[in-house]
């Protein structure tokens, strides 16, 4: 049997040990991109259950973007009651999220009415409530050829490498970077893209599904005009300045004809640099000259 002193030795280290395992830093979970991907499939149901302007509407940012088919606020396309309408189904097959846990993406195909639309893209920001809101919304008609289907396991970007420090820090990089881009691509746009798209980015905009092999990527990139002129719109960054979104206009000529567009991307900061994680090329139509 201990005497007392044996358990008051015995007690002491025991409580020593505790406050040691105690004062341990919490080993931090692991970034993903789940929580994006939550709140894509949310937005999803909703879309089936409430209608598409319900939905939309509920999962938007205050900023939330469209291209209908200029920018415009989500609020300004929905704001207006509307029937339910036919039902638009979408899934996610491919996202990313910045280290800082506040800026994603998503990627999948949809359908309308149960027939293949193409591959939907989209913006997430993480709310001060902590909730996740789309900043942007629009992708391609590409086609759905082989698109793995609902349920089916979402593959994940890897994370940047490096971090600016700041949104503003970030920005001023991701801006050099777009003067760059935008600069080669008036001579030769298809060079300008496979110089700075990531190992593992995508480049989307033709029929084609997106492209999963770099043989696949240069295919897509081949099928843009030879010269493209570009023109930043706007665009955020994450908090810990490793990942950012652009928009702009695109403006190139097609047999003889102007063709303008928009251009949506994702910028990652790898060890090389700001690199393309994702790029879409999204013609529009010719605006309207004003009457007289």
């Amino acid at each position: 049997m201990w005497n007392s002193s044996a358990r008051g030795a015995w007690h002491g280290a025991t409580l020593v040990i505790a406050g040691l395992v105690l004062a341990q830093p919490a080993i931090a979970a692991p970034v993903t991109p789940s929580p994006v991907v939550a709140a894509e499939r949310a937005f999803a149901a909703d879309g089936l259950e409430l209608g598409v302007q319900a939905s939309f509407l509920k999962h938007s940012a205050p900023e939330g973007m469209l291209l209908a088919p200029e920018p415009v606020l989500a609020k300004a396309v929905f704001g207006a009651p509307r029937p339910k309408g036919k039902p638009l189904v979408w899934w996610p097959l491919w996202a990313g999220v910045a280290r800082s846990g506040d800026l994603g993406f998503t990627t999948g195909p949809y359908t309308s009415d149960g027939r293949p639309g193409g591959y939907y893209f989209t913006v997430w920001a993480k709310q001060p409530d902590g909730a996740w809101r789309w900043l942007f919304d629009g992708g391609p008609p590409s086609d759905m050829i082989d698109a793995a289907p609902q349920g089916s396991k979402v593959a994940y970007a890897r994370l940047a490498d490096r971090k600016a420090g700041s949104p503003a820090r970030a920005m001023i990089q991701v801006s050099a970077a777009e003067i760059a881009l935008h600069a080669q691509a008036k001579t030769d746009a298809r060079a300008a893209f496979l110089a700075v798209v990531a190992d593992d980015g995508r480049i989307v905009g033709s029929k084609a599904p997106p492209p999963g092999t770099r043989a696949e990527l240069e295919a897509e990139v081949a099928t843009r005009p030879l010269s493209i002129a570009f023109s930043p719109l706007g665009g955020q960054a994450s908090a810990a300045g490793d990942l950012a979104w652009t928009y702009g206009v695109a403006r190139w000529t097609k047999d003889g004809q102007a063709q303008r567009g928009h251009y949506v991307r994702i910028w990652r900061n790898d060890k090389a640099g700001w690199r393309l994680l994702f790029d879409e090329l999204l013609p529009a139509p010719p605006l309207k000259a004003p009457p007289g």
